[in-house]
């Protein structure tokens, strides 16, 4: 993938992104969306950068490819030299990621090891490699990785990319559908759309999410048709079904948009005391007259 700007890095915004809690005036020092208690998934293929040039941006693709189980960095002659502090820093500690990293003079001994290999890029290349898409590829690492194969995926430098030489020693070539007009992508970007379509292929349906909202079964038709004769009886009082003939219609449409939703007891129960608040008291907070409960 043709990596773009340092100004175009991905970033997460809100609980992914910052840190919560204990700072230095004593809060948690916990990350948000961070739980330490929880196994932490590190396997599958070797992410390998080729010539990074800033350490920020490969702290960046550490912390993307912590987030989606990836742990085996490779890093092809960095520019400014490894270990790197910045990188740890922009990491967000993925330290197992960044304090795993292994580097390579050359390109061929960082993939000698390894079975199969993808070569990430954003422009069409003269040669006659397979060009899969990154779920496609996603799926095809998450297979190869099951029988016991080591793979790996190659990432360019930030502003080039890879040369055809390099491309020349991956197996098949991935490209993601982006916008033609505009196709570049920063490193860390490219990391994380590969790391989460390896993530996303081990799922058991693609379409899992790491956690749920709590089951909510739709209330009993009773305590349906309590809050619609609820409502019915204060609007009654308030004058709302004018001219008194075209109530029944008025009655029927409120009903039929009330059904619709699938209210659960609870959020009936809510309704309920809303309903109840504006029978009961006046905009100055006096009392109303207790109205008749059907």
């Amino acid at each position: 993938m043709q990596p773009g700007r340092i100004a175009s890095c991905f970033s997460f915004a809100g609980g992914y992104g910052r840190e919560a809690g204990k700072t230095a005036s004593g809060e948690s020092n916990k990350m948000a969306g961070t739980d330490r208690a929880r196994p932490l998934i590190a396997e599958g293929p070797a992410v390998i950068l080729v010539e990074p040039q800033l350490g920020e941006n490969i702290g960046m693709v550490a912390r993307a490819m912590a987030n989606f189980g990836l742990a085996e960095l490779r890093l092809v002659n960095p520019r400014d030299g490894w270990p790197n502090e910045k990188a740890r820093a922009a990491a967000s500690r993925a330290d197992h990621v960044i304090d795993g990293a292994r580097v390579f003079a050359g390109l061929r001994e960082a993939v000698a090891d390894l079975n199969f290999v993808y070569a990430t890029t954003a422009r069409p290349r003269d040669n006659f490699k397979p060009v899969r898409g990154p779920v496609e590829a996603g799926r095809q690492l998450r297979a190869r990785h099951r029988a016991g194969q080591r793979t790996g995926i190659l990432f360019g430098r930030e502003r080039f990319g890879l040369d055809n030489e390099e491309v020349g020693l991956a197996d098949e070539i991935v490209t993601f559908p982006v916008n033609p007009g505009f196709a570049s992508l920063n490193i860390a970007q490219a990391v994380l759309l590969m790391s989460y379509e390896w993530m996303k292929s081990g799922l058991e349906r693609e379409t899992d999410t790491a956690f749920s909202g709590p089951e909510m079964a739709p209330a009993p038709k009773a305590a349906l048709q309590g809050l619609l004769d609820h409502l019915e009886a204060a609007l009654e009082v308030r004058g709302y079904f004018r001219p008194p003939d075209k109530k029944p219609r008025l009655v029927a449409n409120l009903r039929s948009v009330l059904t619709r939703p699938g209210f659960t007891e609870a959020e009936i129960k809510v309704l309920r005391g809303v309903i109840a608040s504006l029978e009961h008291f006046s905009p100055d907070g006096s009392r109303r007259p207790k109205m008749p409960r059907r």
